[in-house]
């Protein structure tokens, strides 16, 4: 048989000729359309009857041949052939497969479907064309390059259907095809994206990724890559559900009544500002003015004594605020205790209405929508005894939009995605492509029946029902909502009508309803998604009566949601009708048209049960609705926009988070934030020109804080020839690199790294949760800057850039402060380093990863967080005065000099500057 080799082609070259197309205005886009829309026709039937041509050569191939193939197929896009190039033997293939297990023969027009959604654009196909089985086609190619692929549905029922229902022609490929489910157990979903095709609905793919984002090992992650996704009924995913965004979250972490508790204690402690001048400078301030803790107002910091945690854990009832089940304690104090000494009613924050609202500290005004982070707005509301905002904490989220977007190539198919081709082009870069009926449309679509009210309507609507009911044909009545179909199911009731009522909430036993709806005498009310996806097969004797009919009671404000509902009738070249009531108070013709209708009624006097017929009407009635398409449109991409500035965000995190779990070695961009975090202090401590006004105690006090070393102001002195800002950044990144290189020869390189990793997943992860609801915040507020002539679009982009940036050095410091307090217990490294986590219940079901044997860390102005960790737990806890823990030395007597100590030598030099330089 004649083999089809990379290069031979022959329509290649032209797969991409809408590519292109210009979408400046609209006007634009729809001649362009026009212009390349018969030439694409005319390809694909070209490249149809070329598949045809190989079919002689396919069917003599045995079975065994036949599934070769897919192995065949393989090898060759290994060796650098093109898909394109396979396509047609390819679909040849798939085409075969089917007719031997399945006993179907796919249609040329199917063909045609296929070749449109593997170039990546969305292919508009009519109820009953056969789109389960047209999606196999792309699906098999696209899986030939070893990556999984993803068809995505509308409900679950769907997402486990159509995988079985082809699986017959899958399996004389040699292929796998799998589905995920709502609570789909871990190891059933990880089989599931092992398969080489994957069925689902566009939440549990979205929610998977999320999910996966959220994972604390590799292991427990399930997706396979963004290589390529089908999207059915494309229009309702990707429009309809688009401003819907995913959203995992998850109780907060810390109960109203804690910061109610620490909120109390603190008003009975001392508090005062810390010197800078004069005596105590380098020794705790704290033992010299008998302060319970020192504050300080210029960086917004706090230094609690031993005394001040002695009293707090006295008046708490609690053993040791350092110990590991009492971590998130030190932060709450730390909040407490700034929030009570640094943040002043009407000067920082004001109270209204029961809440704490934060004051601009430049133009005065009040902050609307914007929050403190790390709990200190809680502990400002405990402080003034109002209502503590306990929402639910957003842990991940995402939109569909957004989501789709990340996949190399997507495609479509529904039966209505035309009147939306622009959004889909803008938005996605998907074209529509209306793929030819195998059997011409037979149904007559009536004009519209238009009342002056909506009982004259309804009335009609149950008379049109009851004559068609009492001759046999069945009817298909579509509603726009819950009440309408409930409304209408009383009044059928009454008049003894049996009939069913579809509402989309059961959606495999509705399923099964509303394939019997071409039953005779068969009614059926459904909303306009119910039973979508599944065909309406007529009874033997129903094409003689009229077929199906389709009645809409009201026109819904997208024209394809109509043409949906008009498609259900018509299957295949089967004879049907459809026709939608209106009534003058609907909302539509109401908001739109009502009062041109209206006047017309009026002007020609027509009774209220008379109803009007006219395809000018029902023109206007079609503008009306473009009307609402283009507000619908505008506003769907004015929420894409926002998104778009938390998406770029989400993608770096993500991306260094995948990073993590994959096992790479971070030891490098600790050493870099090191000196970033070393630069940064001494530039906050030095910010005047003369050297003299240098707060040199307040510059060491922090870097004490920050890496547990044990400088004092007149060693800093001693140490540097010359005080200069490079010469107190090297000083404080050579203590904190050896701080750091002796932890890491304590513990052992895997271990360290493993430290690391499990460090930096917990603070993105804490960090990360903390700045999604920051800009949720900042969106909430950001329409009112609109009131003084600014783009909130604008503000929005430019300030979540700032705090952004903001969340970068926020992660580098403190993943920095809680490694370099970290201790493990020497016993316990070798048994931390065999330990496994498993994190598969995490994934799927986000808990709090905490226990007996835990990563517990917790710091001064930070978060404290718990991870599983295996069999070793490592332990860190500092603070300010005595707090902070002593760190276990290794034995060797040389290696205990610390390198502020005198050198062992005995020359009298500390240290690093004689064997530790």
């Amino acid at each position: 048989m004649p083999s089809t080799q990379s290069g031979s082609n022959p329509y290649r070259n032209e797969a991409d000729t809408l590519g292109t197309m210009a979408t400046d205005s609209y006007g634009t886009f729809e001649k362009v359309l026009r212009m390349g829309e018969g030439r694409r026709l005319k390809r694909l039937r070209d490249q149809a009857d070329y598949i045809a041509t190989l079919e002689p050569d396919f069917e003599k191939l045995s079975d065994d041949e036949l599934s070769g193939k897919t192995a065949e197929f393989r090898q060759r896009v290994e060796n650098g052939e093109a898909l394109e190039d396979l396509l047609f033997e390819a679909y040849a293939t798939v085409r075969e497969a089917f007719k031997r297990s399945m006993g179907v023969r796919l249609f040329d027009v199917q063909m045609m479907g296929g070749i449109v959604l593997h170039e990546g654009d969305i292919a508009e196909m009519k109820t009953g064309e056969g789109k389960t089985f047209v999606a196999t086609m792309p699906l098999y190619l696209n899986a030939l390059t070893g990556q999984n692929v993803h068809l995505v549905t509308v409900n679950d029922y769907l997402a486990k259907r159509d995988p079985q229902w082809v699986k017959p022609a899958y399996d004389a490929l040699g292929v796998r095809a799998g589905y995920i489910e709502n609570l789909m157990p871990f190891a059933d979903r990880t089989e599931a994206y092992s398969a080489d095709i994957t069925y689902g609905t566009n939440a549990e793919f979205g929610f998977d990724y999320l999910r996966d984002n959220m994972a604390v090992t590799l292991e427990s992650t399930v997706q396979r890559g963004y290589a390529y996704a089908i999207v059915d009924e494309v229009d309702s995913i990707l429009i309809d559900e688009a401003r819907t965004p995913l959203i995992i979250s998850g109780e907060p972490e810390t109960a109203a009544r804690v910061y109610y508790d620490f909120a109390r204690v603190v008003k009975g402690l001392n508090g005062q500002p810390s010197k800078r001048e004069g005596e105590g400078k380098g020794v705790d301030e704290t033992e010299v003015s008998g302060a319970d803790y020192l504050y300080d107002e210029k960086f917004k910091t706090v230094s609690p004594s031993q005394a001040a945690i002695d009293k707090v854990e006295r008046a708490l009832g609690i053993d040791n605020l350092y110990d590991a089940r009492n971590v998130q304690m030190v932060n709450h104090l730390t909040q407490a205790l700034k929030a009570q000494s640094l943040f002043q009613k009407d000067v920082d924050y004001v109270v209204q209405e029961g809440e704490v609202k934060i004051v601009d500290e430049f133009t005065g005004r009040i902050m609307e929508g914007r929050r403190w982070s790390e709990g200190l707005h809680q502990a400002v509301e405990a402080k003034e005894g109002v209502a503590i905002q306990e929402e639910n904490v957003t842990l991940a989220t995402i939109t569909l939009q957004n989501y789709f977007r990340m996949y190399e190539k997507l495609a479509g198919m529904t039966g209505t995605a035309k009147t939306e081709e622009k959004e889909f082009v803008e938005i996605y870069g998907l074209h529509v492509v209306q793929i030819p009926t195998n059997v011409a449309v037979a149904r007559d679509d009536r004009n519209d029946y238009i009342f002056k009210t909506k009982e004259a309507k309804y009335d009609a609507v149950l008379e049109d029902i009851k004559e068609r009911h009492e001759v046999g044909q069945p009817v298909l009545v579509g509603t726009i909502s819950v009440e309408v179909s409930e409304h209408l199911s009383q009044h059928l009731q009454r008049a003894g009508i049996p009939h069913n009522v579809l509402n989309a909430k059961q959606h495999e036993r509705e399923a099964e309803i509303i394939k019997d709806a071409g039953q005779t005498g068969a009614v059926t009310i459904a909303t306009n998604m119910a039973g979508r996806g599944v065909d309406i097969k007529l009874a033997e004797g129903i094409t003689d009566l009229g077929g199906l009919y389709v009645l809409g009671t009201e026109r819904h404000e997208a024209r394809r949601i109509d043409n949906q509902l008009r498609g259900r009738s018509g299957r295949q070249g089967d004879p049907g009708a459809s026709r939608f009531y209106l009534s003058g108070q609907d909302d539509l013709v109401r908001l739109f048209a009502g009062d041109r209708i209206l006047g017309i009624m009026e002007r020609f006097k027509v009774p209220d049960d008379q109803p009007m017929e006219s395809g000018l009407l029902s023109k206007q009635i079609e503008n009306a609705q473009k009307k609402v398409e283009e507000q619908n449109f505008v506003a769907r991409k004015n929420v894409l926009k926002y998104d778009d500035v938390l998406n770029v965000q989400r993608e770096v995190i993500y991306a260094q988070r995948r990073q993590v779990l994959e096992g790479a070695d971070l030891s490098d961009e600790i050493k870099s934030w090191i000196d970033e975090v070393a630069e940064r202090l001494v530039a906050q401590y030095t910010e005047s020109e003369y050297h003299e006004d240098w707060d040199l105690a307040g510059l060491v006090q922090a870097f004490n804080t920050f890496a547990g070393a044990d400088f004092t102001e007149e060693e800093l002195r001693e140490d540097l020839d010359e005080i200069s800002r490079e010469a107190l950044a090297e000083d404080f990144r050579d203590e904190a690199l050896e701080i750091y290189a002796e932890k890491e020869k304590l513990w052992g390189p895997e271990t360290a790294r493993e430290v690391e990793r499990f460090i930096v997943l917990e603070v993105v992860d804490t960090r990360w949760r903390e700045h999604l609801e920051n800009m949720d915040y900042l969106r909430e507020g950001v329409h009112l800057r609109s009131f003084a002539q600014k783009d909130p679009l604008v503000e929005y982009r430019a300030e979540g850039h700032v705090m952004f940036q903001g969340l970068g050095l926020l992660i580098h410091e403190e993943v920095l402060t809680l490694l370099l307090h970290a201790i493990i217990e020497p016993n316990d490294a070798e048994e931390l380093r065999r330990q496994e986590v498993d994190g598969g219940g995490f994934a799927y079901e986000h808990e709090s990863l905490a226990g007996s044997d835990a990563i517990a860390a917790a710091g001064v102005g930070s978060d404290v967080m718990a991870s599983e960790l295996g069999g070793g737990s490592v332990n860190t806890g500092f603070g300010g005065g005595g707090a902070v823990a002593t760190q276990q030395r290794v034995t060797s007597e040389r290696e205990k000099v610390g390198r502020n100590d005198p050198c062992w030598c005995g020359s009298g030099k500390k240290f690093k500057k004689c064997h530790g330089a």
